[in-house]
């Protein structure tokens, strides 16, 4: 199947490398107009001319409120108007449960919960005047099982869940739909730094430690597989297309079986 998006317009937050770099090529194959967003200038619009096809990259950083507004604002200029918005932009934000400061806090709540709540606020009224629209925001199985990240991340992805189910509710008659997407441990080089700026290792040293790392992560999982990128990038696409269209506040789990697996005690 193709064109599953085809008229659709779409930005994706944190969109230059990983799960967001798949989904903007996803999204684009399957006949959208993408706008990637994220702080890489370089990499975001290296994506961008490589993916072609309509697809624009705009520098924002989600931890500015300014900058999500400005994100949408610019979609909708180019475009006309803004069909699905997915909330990916995040990483780690967190520390030891007895080294938390407020600095942590702080910045994990911008990076991860407040860049959620904010994209969805301002996405409201252009989707809204579209006559509905696409919300997906990116969680992770932190928010429901132990062990799968930090007290601080797993408690503002908690947050992200239930905000996706809440809104969901309250913009559903505006046919807006909002979902998340909880990945469970997939895939790429942030595992260990190799997916930036301060990557030094050679082609072959990445290579090595990705295959160290889809050994260790099949064997983690009922499945016996190892997550990729791409597999949220299709789980996206689920909920985004005319497939999802009665989906709405649910938090669409894809992780091998690893939450149903029991964890021993550390």
């Amino acid at each position: 199947m193709a064109d599953r998006l085809a008229g659709k317009v779409a930005l994706i937050t944190g969109g230059t490398s990983g799960i967001g770099a798949e989904t903007a090529k996803l999204f684009a194959a399957e006949g959208a107009k993408v706008v990637i967003s994220g702080r890489s200038k370089e990499k975001g619009q290296a994506l961008a001319d490589a993916i072609g096809q309509g697809t624009l990259y705009v520098e924002a950083d989600v931890t500015q409120e300014d900058d999500i507004r400005k994100s949408v604002e610019f979609t909708v200029a180019e475009f006309g108007k803004l069909d699905i918005l997915f909330n990916n932009a995040g990483g780690p934000v967190g520390a030891p449960i007895d080294e938390i400061g407020q600095e942590h806090i702080d910045y994990g709540v911008r990076l991860l919960l407040s860049s959620v709540i904010l994209g969805t606020r301002y996405a409201i009224e252009p989707m809204k005047a579209n006559g509905g629209g696409c919300i997906i925001n990116n969680s992770s199985i932190a928010a429901l099982r132990h062990r799968q990240g930090d007290p601080l991340y797993s408690s503002l992805k908690a947050g992200v869940t239930h905000f996706s189910k809440m809104s969901g509710i309250e913009l559903g008659g505006h046919n807006i739909r909002v979902n998340s997407i909880s990945p469970g441990a997939i895939a790429t080089p942030i595992f260990w730094g190799g997916s930036g700026r301060a990557n030094t290792l050679s082609d072959e040293e990445n290579e090595r430690k990705m295959a160290k790392l889809e050994k260790s992560l099949a064997a983690s999982v009922p499945l016996e597989k190892t997550g990729y990128a791409l597999d949220i990038a299709e789980a996206a696409l689920y909920l985004a297309s005319d497939a999802g269209r009665f989906v709405t506040c649910h938090d669409l789990v894809v992780d091998g079986g690893r939450t149903s697996m029991f964890f021993e005690p550390s």
